[in-house]
């Protein structure tokens, strides 16, 4: 087995200098984000010292992307997404600017914070739906997997390394300038996306309004292996999403450590980058649905497995394992998605592809709490765990355009950019 052909895919990196501005853009901003995450949390603890205030940080983030997530989708899909992005960009950096503010001065209430947490999480849904075609985009079919998979290895890491530094960060200069560097993050975000040209959507740009949200929902009920891949996303997490019970499991299973606790957390991602740097063959194999099945599978197994265990390094070892087979999971379930939706459409299914990442992990660990809270820690990740194998099984069974050796494609829409591209200066 070749080393090189196991190894990550680089060659969007070497071949596409705009899709190389896009991810080191993208990763300085979801450096950020994952250090405002802490920052947020932490300030809204130490304002009122309230697990229920906490919690609503959850809320604030997660409801502006459900409630105009497809809304933006659709406006997506009627514009130059370029422009769009850059939009959402500066309102985010804007708003990382008052939360620096206001982080500085510390005269603003709760409410408040949380008011410009959910102002942020407004942006991220108009600029996300936007953002979800560049790759497609930029890259040809073959690479696009690779491409997916550099961004999912770099977002893995900074999950990794950005609550750290905002933690260090915190202790050493305090709760404003941890905003600021967020703020600051955005800035490259927006030069990687400044050199695109702009993209409008290939074919008949979506309706207004509601009419255009329906015609979205259409096609993802009636497109079969796009459909299947998102369900499949939504029983990986609102059936078997762990980390709500990993407190209790903590103190049932392995004497409550906070050491412990803090690994299990980390085993998750080192799983997700350890199989996102391995990723190569998996993104060269071609037969995305056969690999999100099976990962989505593993992902229930590993969940089930710890559920059970009473060693605490067999623990983790099964923890590294899902957090693997998740990886594989999102990488090929985000291939589906992106190389199998109309480039017109692309905007819309992206919407609720995003919809779907921040709905379901909040449910998922709503659900566990409560199952937990009446039976015990594990029962919840034991069945959680047997019930995402189960649905997944059901989703295959019921959808063989996952189960073939590839997914038949459509057209998504021009040639890859990769003339306009190569004429952008490197630098630009």
């Amino acid at each position: 087995m070749s080393l090189a052909r196991t190894l990550i895919d680089v060659r969007p990196l070497r071949t596409s200098p705009v899709f190389r501005r896009l991810l080191i853009g993208r990763t300085v901003s979801v450096l950020g984000s994952f250090m405002t995450m802490v920052t947020v949390m932490y300030q809204v603890w130490d304002m009122a010292h309230s697990a229920v205030w906490t919690g609503a940080v959850g809320l604030a983030q997660a409801l502006p992307m459900v409630v105009f997530g497809l809304f933006a989708g659709s406006r997506a899909d009627r514009g130059d997404r370029r422009r769009i992005f850059l939009f959402a960009t500066v309102g985010q950096a804007a708003v990382s600017l008052l939360l620096a503010v206001q982080g500085f001065t510390g005269h603003v209430p709760v409410v408040g914070v949380l008011g410009l947490v959910a102002a942020q999480s407004c942006c991220s849904a108009v600029g996300g739906p936007a953002a979800g075609v560049f790759v497609p985009r930029l890259l040809p079919k073959d690479q696009v997997a690779a491409g997916l998979a550099l961004q999912q290895v770099s977002g893995q890491a900074m999950m990794l390394a950005g609550p750290a530094l905002g933690g260090i960060l915190l202790g050493w200069v305090g709760i404003g300038p941890c905003y600021l560097v967020d703020a600051l993050s955005f800035g490259l975000a927006f030069y990687g996306a400044f050199g695109l040209p702009a993209l409008p959507p290939s074919g008949e740009p979506s309706r207004a309004g509601l009419h255009g949200v329906l015609d979205g929902l259409r096609f993802l009920a009636g497109h079969r292996a796009v459909r299947g891949a998102l369900i499949t996303d939504l029983a990986a997490t609102v059936l078997s999403m762990p980390t709500s019970l990993f407190p209790l499991v903590n103190a049932e299973r392995f004497g409550g450590s906070p050491r412990t606790l803090g690994l299990f957390l980390s085993a998750l991602a080192v799983g997700g980058i350890a199989a996102s740097t391995l990723s190569g063959r998996v993104t060269r194999l071609g037969r995305p649905g056969q690999v999100m099945l099976c990962g989505a599978g593993i992902w229930g197994l590993a969940l089930a497995g710890f559920g059970l265990t009473h060693d605490p390094w067999a623990g983790l070892g099964l923890l590294v394992l899902a957090g693997a087979a998740d990886a594989v999971s999102v990488i090929s379930r985000s291939t589906i998605v992106q190389t199998h939706t109309p480039d017109a459409l692309l905007g819309r299914v992206t919407a609720a592809e995003q919809i779907v990442g921040q709905a379901g992990p909040n449910l998922g660990n709503l659900r566990g709490g409560v199952v937990a809270g009446w039976a015990s820690g594990a029962t919840a990740l034991v069945s959680g765990g047997l019930l995402c194998l189960f649905a997944v099984v059901w989703v295959g069974a019921k959808t063989p355009e996952l189960r073939r050796g590839s997914v038949p494609e459509v057209h998504t829409g021009p040639t890859p950019l990769q003339a306009v591209t190569a004429s952008v200066p490197d630098g630009s």
